[in-house]
């Protein structure tokens, strides 16, 4: 599993700043920080998050939904059908399956209603989340982002090549680093609904990676328009290798 060391959490929030800003600004250069040396053992150190950069934009209404109306005891009960692909407590086993323990509940409620209206086209989840309520969603929500991940292992051939990625981009290919959005350990970004990539796994990083490349990830009319941030990770998709697809994939399945 990978391990880094990283600067103080202060030149972290000048770096995250600095990340929004390039995505935001229709991703029109990558912005990349200074190297960062790999230690030559596995996992990303557990520290604790930067603090909210202010880059970072405002929650809607719609966002804060499952924090204000959110159950997570209700979610444990209604999140029971959902252990049978998901793994119990949100820790997937399968790995075309996304783990949900500790994913923000922004993003999970997000991609339920994108589920429920087919704008997120799966033949599992669609009849899944059609019978949801708002308050189902609310609450299975919170529940899966009060989950703990449980620590999954990097591919040693491939992490230190996606930790660069990561951590740094890619300026030649004009791609942002993914800390930017995601987080340095990839707890992602609540207020932005940016999601957590730590402990995910690697095969469905993969899929979903392709996906926005491809422009499969969305349905309908504007499918690159379906999020707020849909737009951002379309184009930074289409900007990757195969190769550079799977580096990244297998480094944040080794995160914690």
């Amino acid at each position: 599993m990978p391990q880094t060391r990283r600067p103080g959490w202060m030149q972290w929030a000048a770096l995250a700043a600095a990340g929004l800003v390039c995505v935001a600004s229709s991703l029109s250069s990558a912005q990349t920080a200074a190297p960062v040396p790999a230690a030559p053992a596995a996992t990303p150190a557990a520290t604790p998050p930067p603090a909210a950069s202010a880059a970072a934009p405002a929650a809607s209404a719609t966002e804060t939904f499952p924090f204000t109306h959110g159950k997570a005891a209700d979610g444990a009960t209604k999140s029971a059908v959902c252990s049978a692909c998901h793994g119990p407590n949100g820790n997937s086993t399968n790995p075309d399956w996304p783990r949900l323990a500790g994913q923000n509940a922004v993003y999970v409620a997000e991609q339920l209603r994108l589920f429920r209206s087919g704008v997120r086209s799966n033949a599992t989840m669609m009849p899944m989340a059609t019978g949801l309520s708002d308050q189902d969603i609310a609450d299975i929500a919170v529940y899966y982002e009060a989950q703990t991940p449980l620590g999954l292992e990097a591919d040693p051939s491939y992490w230190q090549a996606g930790e660069a990625l990561y951590l740094r981009g890619d300026a030649t290919h004009e791609v942002p680093a993914c800390i930017a959005c995601h987080g340095p350990v990839g707890r992602g970004n609540l207020a932005a609904g940016y999601p957590a990539l730590r402990a995910q796994q690697s095969v469905y990083v993969v899929k979903q990676l392709n996906d926005y490349a491809s422009g499969a990830r969305y349905s309908g009319a504007r499918p690159t328009q379906a999020t707020p941030n849909a737009v951002m990770m379309f184009t930074i998709a289409k900007r990757l290798s195969p190769q550079q697809i799977r580096d990244v994939a297998s480094y944040v399945q080794g995160m914690r």
